[in-house]
């Protein structure tokens, strides 16, 4: 006879898949919103005039991932870095965009503690990828988008002047 023990670990999977979703829907909201896929290595500013710009900055480029920060232009007192902030890893192949960590500086592992239990993970990924996906709608809300981003080089000379 075949018995089949529910167990807390046979949800994971749902959790999961409803992860890759979010990974799905993150990519499709920042494309639409900054197209990095089209943007060089550099540093981009959007500009909307509420006093909140966005800086995007396309930190690597390879052949099927970009690795990227959006924060916003004002720094927090604390820890001297840009807040919120978030540091993206974009899979263009697979059209996936995932939110590696949401604290300036600071890598999964320094904020989770060495050998995390798959459930925190989970649970961390989860809650950092929610938020990039209601941050990304509320941008688009305020009216950022890919003709409000400029280059910020060149918008520096430009306020320089």
């Amino acid at each position: 006879m075949n018995v089949v023990v529910a167990s807390p670990l046979m949800s994971s999977p749902g959790r999961f898949g409803f992860l890759m979703g979010l990974y799905a829907e993150n990519h499709e909201r920042l494309a639409r919103l900054f197209e990095p896929q089209r943007l060089q290595v550099g540093g981009y500013v959007s500009c909307v005039g509420d006093g909140l710009d966005v800086h995007l900055h396309i930190q690597e480029r390879h052949p099927y991932t970009l690795e990227l920060e959006l924060t916003y232009g004002f720094v927090d007192a604390h820890t001297g870095q840009r807040a919120p902030s978030a540091q993206l890893r974009v899979y263009t192949d697979a059209r996936q965009a995932e939110v590696l960590h949401c604290h300036p500086g600071r890598h999964l592992w320094q904020v989770l503690g060495p050998f995390p239990p798959a459930r925190s993970v989970l649970q961390y990924r989860l809650r950092m990828n929610s938020f990039l996906s209601r941050w990304l709608e509320y941008l688009r809300e305020q009216g950022h988008g890919i003709d409000t981003l400029a280059d910020a080089d060149g918008l520096r000379r430009s306020r320089q002047r």
